[in-house]
């Protein structure tokens, strides 16, 4: 028997090898049993050296023999953490190739799942099958620009008329703008006047006139 059967319980040729899960567990309470070790072997060194030092000047004997056992305690305490260092890197090996393994059983699973349903499917009717959802896209969406084109939307007009119609209605507005503008400048004008004006009498008549008054000064002043 190997030791590894020995260890976890093993069968002999025939015999059914530990599962990985059983074997995580027997380390890890192997673990425990050590660390209870550690915990024992270091009291029992802190009683050895409590009485190193009690008998250290009353009998020193006792106290060369309590050094002793502190020692052999010490030994077992460095051969335990070497054993625990062991196991531990021993439990992480098994439990990444126990996660290694149900990785590749899940993955095998799912690649022979995709197998059987590739099984059922016929390449040449999923090329049908496309095809016919391309021609069905295409047909709907030829469908939905024939709904959504306005009416009259193919008809054609010439451009240089529809310029020039634009051109003369621009022209008649601004024609009837000049207008209201002039109409509204000649309401603001005085009216002009329907008598005439007195005509300026000419030079003679004033000279005339400069005569009689001279003579009526005369007469008046005899």
């Amino acid at each position: 028997m190997s030791v590894f059967g020995k260890l976890f319980g093993g069968g002999g040729k025939g015999g059914k090898g530990p599962s990985p899960q059983d074997a995580i567990q027997k380390l890890r309470d192997t673990e425990q049993m050590l660390a209870k070790k550690q915990d024992f072997l270091e009291k029992k060194i802190d009683q050895e050296l409590i009485t190193a030092k009690k008998n250290g000047t009353k009998n020193k004997r006792a106290a060369l023999q309590a050094l002793k056992r502190k020692k052999r305690y010490e030994n077992q305490l460095t051969q335990i953490d070497g054993t625990l260092s062991t196991i531990e890197f021993q439990r992480e090996a098994l439990e990444n190739a126990n996660t290694n393994t149900e990785v590749l059983k899940n993955m095998g699973f799912a690649a022979k799942a995709m197998k059987a349903a590739h099984e059922n499917m016929d390449i040449d009717k999923v090329d049908d099958l496309m095809q016919d959802i391309t021609e069905q896209q295409e047909l709907a969406q030829e469908i939905s620009d024939a709904i959504s084109k306005p009416v009259g939307f193919g008809e054609e007009f010439d451009e240089d008329e529809l310029l020039a119609e634009l051109d003369e209605l621009e022209q008649e507005e601004l024609d009837k703008n000049l207008l209201e503008i002039g109409g509204t400048e000649d309401s603001h004008l005085p009216n002009v006047p329907s008598t005439s004006l007195p005509s300026r009498p000419a030079k003679e008549d004033e000279d005339e006139d400069d005569m009689d008054d001279l003579q009526r000064w005369a007469m008046e002043a005899m």
